[in-house]
């Protein structure tokens, strides 16, 4: 099932709600969940992961042919083409990688990280938020499928982080500057009414994605001091990836 630009649209405005939501009441959500935070987080890094190695990455060998177009005039080597958007994914990967380093340098004698690094990392955290809702409205044109378990992998996603950002910042993360992350979320949406994304940009943009992504279920779930729990991180990746293997071999996940 597809869905018109307009309709795509339509429903990308109800997934920035969603999300919306999510960054506002994450607080309220953890507390009232009948399993551990830490059981959901790893449940929510496993869909993450299944997500990255199983759709994401395919996808951008694949949107290696639209970066590949676009520079044909200026760009003769092949390798150099498909070097673009996993090089773009690095850069994702490394932003993140900074903005956590820089979080665990600037905390000390258990206080809180300075407010600069606290105004960047909600910045980018809003930036995420909104690159999940702007990357959406392309999901959903292109089919129902893949964008349903776009949102599904995302929702989780964010919930996870929100209790990491929470972790990092118990006193500055109120609810007056959570509305800065539903802010983000809107935004994404209002840049895609405005210019929905082509072929490459929206390959830039996931690829930039893709590596935050890894970067946050790396620091968040593959280190011991987490507390994560590899049960929990395991049935995420197994049902992720089965649900992906059912949308790619019976054709409702290409997108």
């Amino acid at each position: 099932m597809t869905l018109t630009p307009a309709g795509s649209l339509w429903a990308t405005l109800v997934m920035a709600f969603v999300l919306g939501a999510l960054h506002l009441l994450a607080p309220y959500i953890r507390r009232r969940l009948p399993v551990p935070t830490h059981a959901v987080a790893s449940l929510g890094g496993g869909i993450a992961a299944a997500y990255v190695f199983l759709y994401l990455l395919p996808r951008l060998a694949e949107g290696n042919q639209a970066v590949a177009h676009v520079l044909e005039e200026k760009v003769d080597v092949t390798p150099a083409r498909g070097f673009i958007l996993f090089f773009v994914a690095l850069v994702g990967f490394f932003t993140f990688y900074v903005l956590e380093r820089a979080t665990h340098r600037s905390s000390g004698h258990k206080q809180e990280p300075t407010r600069v690094v606290f105004a960047f990392q909600l910045g980018f955290f809003a930036l995420y938020s909104g690159l999940i809702t702007y990357t959406l409205a392309t999901k959903l044109h292109a089919g129902l499928g893949p964008a349903v378990l776009f949102a599904v992998a995302m929702g989780l996603h964010v919930l996870a982080t929100d209790g990491v950002l929470a972790q990092h910042f118990p006193v500055s993360l109120t609810t007056r500057w959570r509305l800065v992350l539903v802010a983000g979320a809107g935004t994404g949406w209002l840049a895609a009414v405005v210019a929905q994304p082509t072929g490459l940009l929206m390959n830039l943009l996931t690829a930039f994605l893709g590596g935050g992504i890894l970067l946050n279920v790396f620091v968040d779930e593959l280190t011991p001091e987490r507390h994560s729990s590899l049960t929990w991180f395991t049935a995420g990746l197994a049902a992720y990836s089965g649900l992906l293997a059912i949308a790619t071999f019976t054709g409702t996940g290409a997108a």
